[in-house]
């Protein structure tokens, strides 16, 4: 196994995805990726698909609660 490849968080909580990864995954700049935990608590990255959009507007409406002004101002920093 290769070791770790690591990448600091900003102030906003992003992080660069390395050149290394990118090239592997295949992004590039304007590409989504897609983010997964597993049972055991791993995070695996993907370059997203298609089906990753249309999960995300299918759940869209149904999550209504989510869109107060109150959330919007509680969680604006994320």
């Amino acid at each position: 196994m290769e070791p770790a490849i690591t990448s600091k968080l900003t102030t906003k909580s992003q992080a660069t995805i390395p050149g290394k990864i990118r090239e592997f995954l295949g992004v590039k700049p304007g590409d989504s990726v897609a983010f997964e935990i597993d049972e055991n608590k791993r995070v695996f990255v993907r370059k997203a698909t298609p089906i990753d959009f249309e999960f995300a507007q299918a759940l869209e409406g149904t999550l209504s609660e989510w869109t107060s002004k109150h959330d919007e101002e509680a969680y604006c920093d994320l």
